[in-house]
């Protein structure tokens, strides 16, 4: 596992976080936005959720190592909330590790490139609507707190 990185606005990021980075860049530039630390429901935290301009829903998990890997035990909870599910790794990590069955993304700090697409699993409209609304106050949240860094939030981040 690499060390974190400083970011020029004295930002420590960890080495997830840096995937998650290059991963929410790239995303963009098929023209889906893009929140990291989301969570679906209870109990489950993505690390890259992004919507895209005909409403669909991709999670992105970010894995900096092998034990990172192997000791997540919560992805498949991640399938129901999204209508494609990738792995975003670095290029040394051991991609066959990964199940084939979900997307691969091969990222770092910059930039990523889809080199398998998750297959697609549409989403019930009502779980949509859920997650779109989660979406957008989520992001309008995190815009607020940028704006406003000592307001007080009743439902929180």
């Amino acid at each position: 596992m690499s060390d974190p990185v400083q970011t020029p606005d004295d930002i420590l990021l960890r080495p997830g976080q840096i995937l998650a980075r290059g991963v929410c860049r790239h995303l963009l530039s098929h023209d889906f936005v893009s929140l990291e630390e989301l969570v679906p429901t209870p109990g489950l935290r993505v690390d890259v959720m992004a919507l895209g301009p005909k409403d669909e829903i991709w999670i992105v998990e970010c894995k900096s190592s092998r034990a990172d890997f192997q000791t997540d035990r919560k992805w498949q909870g991640y399938l129901e909330w999204c209508d494609r599910y990738f792995w975003a790794v670095d290029a040394d990590f051991p991609t066959d590790l990964l199940p084939s069955e979900s997307g691969l993304i091969i990222a770092d700090g910059y930039g990523a490139e889809i080199l398998r697409m998750g297959p697609e699993t549409k989403m019930a409209a009502a779980r949509r609507k859920v997650m779109m609304r989660k979406f957008a106050r989520h992001a309008a949240l995190r815009h607020h707190a940028l704006r406003d860094p000592g307001a007080r939030f009743s439902g929180g981040l």
